[in-house]
This record gives C-alpha cells, structure tokens and sequence, in this order.
C-alpha cells in the first residue's frame, strides 16, 4: 500500500520534471524545484500573487496534510514571500478533476526589481504533516475542484 510520495501532474509529463528529494537525512523538507521558467514582478498594492508551477501533485494518507514553505534564503537573497505564509495541500486535492492536483508556490516579490525563476530551481520545501479534528467534527463535503476551491 502507498503511503505518501509525489507524482508528475497531468500536462508535465514530458517536461523534464524532477521529483521532490530531501537533502540530508533529517531534513523534514522535500526540496520542491519550478517546472518552468518565470518572472515575479516587484510588489504594488492590489496585485495578485505570482503562481510558480512545480508540476507535482503529491498523494498521502487521509489524516495528513502537505504544508509548502518558502526556503529559508529567498526572503532575504530574492525577496520572495509566500502569499498565504505556508500553503496547505489537502489530501483529497490529489487528482482533482479540474487540475489534477498541480501544486504551485504563490508568491510575492518585496525588491524593486523583478525576480527570474528558471526552470529547475529549487523554490520551496514540502513537508507531510498529521492533522487531528475536534470530536464534534462532521465534516462531509466533497472536493469539487482545484487550487483554492474549499472557500467556494
């Protein structure tokens, strides 16, 4: 039985995507890379966040969660902030009819200039996380489509 673990999301397959990997053997973090090139422009109020696509999708066990991070160095070398602080991939996201489950970092650039990401560079980490409800919880919805749909 699968546990948990990263796929190439539908639309990538062919694209030279690389699997996610820790570095060390105690790092929490699976090294998570942009599966394509693009440019985040410098901040101004009232604008929409960059979505970097990773071309991954991730499967795990129903009571856990993967929480994508920013990396430790781009605030400070690139300038670069995760939009929601930490993003949350939910267990049910995983293949998702409207997007598969494509994961993506959305960011904001805090320099003054715009920041080039290139393909294959390394862009954030994900972690897998256990999750616990409240004993009153009831919860029977269904997911019904991508990248932010839960709010809908």
């Amino acid at each position: 039985m699968r546990k948990r673990g990263f796929e190439i999301a539908k639309g990538f397959e062919n694209q030279n995507i690389h699997l996610p990997i820790r570095k060390t053997k105690f790092s929490a973090g699976y090294d998570i890379e942009a599966a394509c090139d693009c440019v985040i422009e410098p901040f101004h109020a009232g604008m929409k966040p960059t979505l970097v696509k990773t071309g991954l999708k991730a499967y795990m066990q129903e009571d856990e969660f993967l929480m994508l991070c920013n990396r430790s160095s781009n605030p400070s070398k690139k300038g670069l902030v995760l939009a929601n602080g930490v993003g949350i991939i939910d267990a049910d996201y995983y293949g998702n009819v409207e997007n598969d489950g494509a994961m993506m970092f959305a960011f904001y650039n805090m320099k003054s200039e715009p920041v080039v990401i290139k393909k294959g560079d390394a862009i954030g980490q994900a972690i897998f996380m256990k999750y616990g409800i409240c004993d009153d919880d009831d919860a029977q919805g269904e997911r019904v489509g991508g990248f932010g749909s839960t709010g809908n």
